[in-house]
């Protein structure tokens, strides 16, 4: 049963109406989230949009008004102290005078089932740093040092908030298939990221948080449908933009150069009618990306969200404050 203590059978993590609120601010307005062991999920949104607080209710740091926080079936304070989740903050300060193995070494042995420190190491990629000291490395080796700290108990869940920050790209995708090679270990995986690409490669499923609440949850074929819109593009080849606002499914008209981006809600329709227009020089029809998405998703007013857990539009009352 959900919620009981040391419960096999329990979620990774589950929150019910959770709610915290710092002043007059409600960073988190009641979210109901639910993720299955062995699952790799991306949490998406905008600075401010209640990611941040969202993960420290989850990992204990704070604790929510309303509502409740379970990992495994156990509180969050109790599941940590477990052993059953490891962390990659943001916010944390290299400590000094130590080299990566002595660090990665001790926080291991905070645990109960430790991961071997050699395999930590290897799997973070730093296997050549274990020598140096923590203090004296780059933005980008901090970064996958951070990384073998959280593998270093072998949690059931890690947690990684920006992870691939101050990474360049051959170090971001070294990063992903080290993430990868954890989960396919049947760990469970949280990442919170502004590289959208990242998320639409590496998770199974996207949650996008909007002012504090869940504003889709699905995969990201279904946030990419809930867009609303493929682009239809063409060269306007001296022709004007006149009557393309009419067009049958055409929601935008974009012109950059001598090229129209139209967002069409029935591409079909839109690619037939052009055609009776003539133009279709340089035609292209494109799905909607992951960014329009998230774009639409968040944007005021904007397309109906994803229910959790489905690609149902949800009851939006109204207003997208409305959805959970």
């Amino acid at each position: 049963m959900i919620g009981t203590t040391g419960s096999e059978t329990a979620p990774a993590v589950f929150f019910t109406g959770a709610v915290k609120s710092f002043g007059a601010v409600r960073a988190v307005g009641g979210v109901d989230l639910e993720i299955g062991r062995g699952e790799t999920v991306a949490l998406l949104g905008r600075n401010g949009a209640g990611k941040s607080t969202t993960l420290s209710l989850l990992l204990g740091l704070n604790e929510p008004d309303e509502g409740s926080v379970r990992l495994f079936g156990d509180t969050p304070a109790r599941a940590v102290a477990a052993g059953r989740v490891g962390a990659m903050l943001q916010e944390t300060r290299p400590v000094s005078r130590v080299t990566v193995r002595e660090l990665v070494t001790f926080v291991a042995r905070r645990y109960p089932s430790p991961m071997p420190v050699d395999e930590a190491l290897r799997l973070a990629g730093i296997g050549e740093l274990a020598g140096r000291r923590v203090d004296k490395l780059s933005g980008g080796q901090t970064q996958r040092v951070k990384f073998a700290v959280a593998l270093a108990g072998d949690p059931d869940l890690i947690v990684l908030d920006e992870p691939t920050a101050a990474l360049d790209v051959e170090a971001r995708n070294a990063f992903w298939d080290s993430m990868r090679s954890y989960a396919r270990r049947g760990h469970t995986v949280l990442f919170s990221t502004h590289y959208l690409e990242e998320a639409d490669a590496n998770a199974d499923r996207i949650v996008v948080i909007d002012r504090g609440r869940i504003a889709a949850d699905g995969t990201s074929e279904e946030l990419k449908r809930a867009a609303g819109a493929s682009l239809v593009s063409f060269d306007l080849a001296g022709r004007g933009t006149e009557g393309l606002t009419l067009l049958p499914g055409v929601v935008s008209v974009e012109v950059r150069g001598d090229r129209a981006r139209l967002r069409s809600e029935d591409s079909d329709a839109t690619v037939l009618a052009l055609a009776g227009l003539g133009a279709v020089r340089g035609l292209e029809v494109a799905g909607a990306s992951l960014e329009a998405a998230f774009l639409t998703l968040t944007a005021d007013g904007g397309g109906a969200p994803l229910s959790p857990r489905g690609a149902r539009p949800a009851d939006r009352s109204g207003t997208k404050e409305a959805v959970r």
